[in-house]
């Protein structure tokens, strides 16, 4: 596999990568690099992406595999949480601080989801996988993968009105 194919063949995940590594790792610094650390091993065995079926769910699980590895290291404790800004370009600017707010809201409370179920709604609800391809990466049957999604999202959704009608989370 030469560099052309080797780019052709990985680059349009890129983005989903550092999305899931941001997810993760909650800092858009620490999710570049492990974007790169990915890229970089990817390219040392160029040899053995041909022998996957789907290069993007083999990325995906290397992703998750190096950001777990980061969060059990020394390093995490340096981690801080850090928020991207939600942009709408929406006309009425209460309508985009309102937006802002419930985007935050849910960013945090997805943050506090259990691990497993965070890089599930990740992966279904942000990056929209299939249940089959979610299974790869996370080895898990596609039916556990349906219930932890289920209950990740009926987590959410109480704490969210929850949060909104009496404004406690």
């Amino acid at each position: 596999m030469d560099q052309k194919e080797f780019l052709e063949t990985v680059l349009p995940f890129k983005d989903k990568v550092f999305r899931l590594a941001k997810r993760l790792l909650v800092s858009s610094d620490e999710a570049e690099d492990a974007t790169q650390e990915l890229y970089f091993k990817l390219w040392k065995n160029k040899s053995k992406i041909e022998q996957y079926d789907n290069v993007e769910a083999y990325a995906m699980m290397m992703t998750k595999n190096y950001c777990l590895d980061q969060l059990k290291s020394k390093r995490a404790s340096n981690l801080t949480l850090v928020h991207s800004n939600y942009k709408d370009e929406s006309s009425r600017e209460e309508e985009n601080l309102e937006y802002k707010d419930s985007a935050d809201i849910l960013k945090i409370m997805m943050n506090d989801l259990p691990a497993k179920q965070r890089m599930i709604i990740q992966l279904r609800d942000v990056e929209n996988y299939e249940f089959q391809e979610i299974g790869k990466i996370m080895n898990m049957e596609p039916t556990a993968i349906r219930v932890a999604l289920s209950r990740a999202r009926k987590t959410l959704r109480e704490k969210f009105i929850k949060k909104q009608n009496y404004g406690i989370g």
